[in-house]
């Protein structure tokens, strides 16, 4: 019989260089990665090794929308564990189909089936293939400023320049981009409402000319890419182009979705109904990784008869699913989607105070307890201090250099490129948001001194 070995306790200099030494640290050129070690989170608050507190001010990847260590997600993954922590995918369990109901409540109407997988990249990949099979088409429109998740098919799905080292990704996989909708800095420049949203006109005459459209995928409110929203009229419009042209319109809520712009999922803004939702990050608050992909009734309805060609080992995996349940009714218990939107004036005039004080803020926007300040060399030109080429090329970024000082002062607050994401917790408090929107005010001077 073999010993047993027994490990000291690692201190936090040697947690951080372990890390550093085994692991590949994401989107980065590694021998920059200096991994914080971080020992506890409760609330909208992380706690370092050494017993610093940092307000978690982008709820880490825009996820723990409930805050961290909620007392009753966090019983509820030890319940489930206790009681089945694994069974196969063909099995039904009480976890599964708890969470199955729960979800009728919440979705927009009409999504009826679903395929639970673990991550939203997984959940996207999912509604790729399902609308394949169900429409017997093969391109995939997405657009320009998108993420849609790092595997295959996803990457080549993802319409910035993370998908460079990937190509020729997006030619393998028959997907084709459009132009994002950024009615502060237009990419075919034309100026709403004179433009007659024609972004989304162009969308029609791609699947004209492309043909073989199985869907359309894309984020109702953009996330990583800066937070943009659509003008009104963008998705009642889309969802006529689809219609017309018999393309299902695939949802990619994975950011958005769950209270995180004052409505359950964006796309409730519009009252548009999508054909397929995805969906990860805070259907679980990030406690466990669950992603999902949710469906229409007719397209389920085509299945029966039709050999769904899809699976994998982890898909409904119950210690996922119980926690999810406890989830949305820790979100219903808390009002955190009412609450959510009931802030959104108090972020929005905060920020926009620091705009007219601050020159190297171009633009303030957001929905709920969504936000982006977008930094730029010159109002006038709208031109940025950075652009994604500089990020993927490890060219140092102005961004980069305003969070480091904010972490510094206790402030984790997530950075892109030219655009700082302000998306906390949903629990959090108006104190908690003047303490991290004071710290970006103190080292906003950073860009200022750039100006043209």
């Amino acid at each position: 019989m073999a010993d047993i070995v027994t490990h000291p306790e690692l201190t936090a200099e040697e947690v951080s260089s372990l890390t550093r030494k085994t692991n590949y640290g994401t989107w980065r050129f590694q021998k920059t990665w200096k991994p914080l070690y971080i020992a506890d989170a409760e609330g909208c608050w992380i706690t370092d090794g050494a017993g610093k507190r940092y307000l978690d001010f982008s709820a880490q990847l825009m996820c723990v929308n409930l805050g961290h260590k909620n007392a009753a997600v966090v019983e509820s993954i030890g319940r489930q564990a206790r009681e089945l922590a694994f069974v196969g995918p063909a099995y039904a369990t009480e976890a599964r189909a708890r969470l199955s109901a729960k979800l009728l409540e919440v979705l927009p109407a009409g999504l009826e089936k679903f395929f639970f997988a673990t991550s939203g990249t997984e959940a996207n990949e999912a509604a790729f293939k399902i609308a394949r099979m169900y429409t017997g088409k093969n391109k995939i429109i997405s657009r320009y400023r998108s993420y849609h998740g790092s595997t295959a098919g996803s990457i080549a799905a993802t319409g910035d320049p993370r998908r460079w080292a990937m190509e020729p990704a997006g030619k393998i996989h028959n997907v084709v981009f459009a132009p994002e909708t950024n009615c502060y800095d237009c990419p075919i420049k034309h100026a709403y409402p004179g433009c007659n949203v024609a972004c989304v006109d162009y969308i029609e005459h791609m699947i004209e000319n492309e043909s073989d459209v199985a869907a359309i995928i894309l984020e109702p409110v953009v996330g990583t890419n800066g937070v943009l929203i659509p003008p009104p009229e963008y998705f009642p419009r889309l969802r006529e182009i689809c219609d017309r042209h018999g393309v299902l319109m695939i949802d990619d809520e994975v950011m958005a979705g769950w209270g995180r712009t004052g409505k359950w999922f964006a796309v409730d803004h519009w009252g548009v109904k999508p054909d397929i939702l995805v969906t990860a990050k805070g259907i679980t608050s990030a406690y466990v990784p669950l992603g999902l992909c949710a469906t229409t009734k007719k397209i389920a309805d085509h299945f029966e008869d039709h050999y769904f060609s899809h699976g994998h080992t982890y898909e409904a995996h119950p210690i996922t699913l119980g926690p999810a349940v406890t989830t949305i009714e820790e979100m219903q218990r808390l009002k955190l989607v009412e609450r959510s939107a009931e802030l959104e004036p108090y972020v929005r005039q905060k920020l926009e105070v620091l705009r007219e004080k601050h020159p190297s803020i171009g633009d303030v926007r957001g929905l709920g307890l969504f936000f982006a300040v977008e930094l730029v060399k010159n109002r006038k030109t709208k031109q940025p201090f950075n652009t994604m080429r500089d990020k993927v090329e490890g060219r140092a970024l102005v961004v980069d250099q305003i969070a480091a000082k904010m972490m510094a002062d206790g402030v984790a607050q997530q950075a892109w490129v030219s655009h700082f994401v302000i998306a906390p917790p949903l629990i959090v408090t108006k104190e908690e948001i003047d303490f991290g929107i004071d710290a970006l005010d103190r080292h906003l001077g950073i860009a200022d001194a750039l100006v043209e």
